[in-house]
């Protein structure tokens, strides 16, 4: 017998605005644009999908599948070119036509304010390093709510702090490159301040809001039952967890990972390095309506690993078994796991999974089809744990997969495929994928479509 979707339970797809949209309408230079255009990088986001461009097709496909939700990040600098001050009419008018097509067709608007994408102008007058941008967002933030909340009502307000601050700040793999631990740690402390500014302007604007962040996980398990493989797991996730999950939820940053920050000299002994003013946490702990999940992978932490999360299989077309082409370990009981640890640790009052998804290359065959059955199964897999989880208790009530297209996968360019759609990067078309066709079967049967369906 089909398992049954439950009622309300949200099913959709995500995407974000600078690896989609492209110039188009006017968007004016982001920090991507200038880390990729300095890097060693064969792809850039000028192009991209050509969303800006097309849009209302976009939409259709969309509605063809039966999309309950699109999550979808507006572009900070098509707004607001430098950033802050003058509002471009052509932009925001991008936006506003958006989503009266999105509720024309029925699909529910998420719009997330910020998706890794600062505008250049602001990074040069000190990028999220500096207390400026803060609120620079907030300002942001009331444009977008005054011009769409009458008609958006979920707001999300940043995509995977961890991300932004860490591997665009610490590691210089994302923009805008920096390579200094310090400033990481206050460019993830602005991020989640920028949050709960960005919180109350929503809640001001909109009559009836519905706030949420979304914050990406990595579940990590020790290698072995050794003490130095412990105490990695545990700094790794303090690391990468919860010195973003505390805060949010009132906890303060941890105690253990403030005295690691201190040993290592990236903190000052007796404070957090001025990094936190009076106010401040309290204005990180506003509360959310909804709690954003991105979860793609577990890890295992050996002794001094202990903030590394390299895969241990390389990225690849002809991944391992149980493997997607990223090299990323495929585990769905990782995520049910975590979302029980997250009812433990910090009781969210509603939960959806903002982000899940798996690379593969599989493109038309000869027949044109796209038989993707490993993402197919990877969807599947992981939408039945979140179903378990429900079962369990767990209030979650929407996925919405990563992604609705292949898009510009950041500093990987072109070479990863996360759509359920396939895009051919030469001349725009668009192709349904199997992976696809079964979430539009499991929408419209409002049943759990089993995999082998699309064998």
């Amino acid at each position: 017998m089909a398992r049954p979707i439950p009622s309300g339970f949200v099913l959709g797809a995500s995407t974000s605005a600078f690896q989609i949209e492209g110039l188009g309408a006017g968007r004016g230079e982001t920090i991507w644009d200038r880390f990729l255009a300095d890097g060693d990088f064969t792809d850039d986001g000028l192009v991209a999908c050509d969303h800006a461009n097309r849009w209302r097709e976009d939409v259709a496909l969309m509605a063809e599948l039966g999309l309950e939700a699109y999550r979808f990040s507006v572009s900070w600098a098509r707004v607001l070119p430098d950033g802050r001050g003058r509002v471009d009419a052509a932009g925001l008018g991008f936006y506003d036509r958006l989503v009266d097509e999105l509720l024309e067709h029925g699909i529910t608007p998420w719009l997330t304010l910020y998706h890794w994408d600062l505008p250049q102008a602001l990074q040069e007058r000190g990028g999220w390093p500096s207390r400026d941008t803060v609120g620079a967002f907030a300002d942001y933030t009331a444009v977008m709510t005054e011009r769409l909340g009458d008609r958006v009502t979920n707001w999300i307000t940043i995509n995977e702090p961890w991300v932004a601050a860490m591997l665009g700040h610490r590691d210089g793999v994302f923009a805008p490159g920096s390579r200094d631990m310090a400033e990481a740690l206050r460019v993830g402390h602005h991020l989640l301040l920028g949050h709960g500014r960005a919180a109350e302007v929503i809640r001001s604007n909109v009559a009836a809001p519905v706030v949420s962040i979304a914050m990406d996980c990595r579940p990590a398990e020790p290698a072995s039952d050794r003490e130095g493989d412990v105490d990695a797991t545990r700094h790794f996730d303090g690391y990468r967890n919860r010195w973003f999950f505390d805060p949010l939820y009132g906890k303060g940053y941890p105690e253990d990972m403030l005295e690691d920050y201190r040993a290592r000299g990236i903190l000052e002994p007796d404070d957090a390095g001025e990094l936190i003013r009076d106010g401040d946490l309290a204005a990180i702990a506003t509360p959310i309506d909804v709690l954003g999940i991105n979860y793609y992978t577990t890890i295992r932490m050996r002794s001094g690993s202990q903030e590394d999360e390299a895969s241990e299989v390389p990225p690849s077309t002809d991944p391992p078994p149980g493997h997607t082409e990223m090299g990323w370990l495929i585990d769905p009981r990782g995520l049910g796991s975590f979302l029980d640890r997250l009812v433990r640790d910090y009781a969210p009052a509603r939960i959806a999974i903002t982000e899940n998804g798996a690379s593969y290359s599989d493109g038309p065959g000869p027949d044109g089809r796209v038989k993707d059955l490993r993402r197919v199964r990877y969807l599947h897999d992981h939408l039945e744990v979140l179903l378990d989880a429900r079962e369990r208790g767990v209030p979650v009530e929407g996925y919405l997969p990563w992604s609705l297209l292949d898009n510009l996968e950041w500093s990987s360019g072109f070479s990863q495929r996360f759509g359920i759609i396939h895009v051919d990067f030469d001349t725009g078309a668009r192709t349904l994928k199997d992976s696809a066709r079964w979430l539009a079967e499991t929408i419209a049967t409002r049943t759990l479509v089993e995999p082998e369906h699309y064998a």
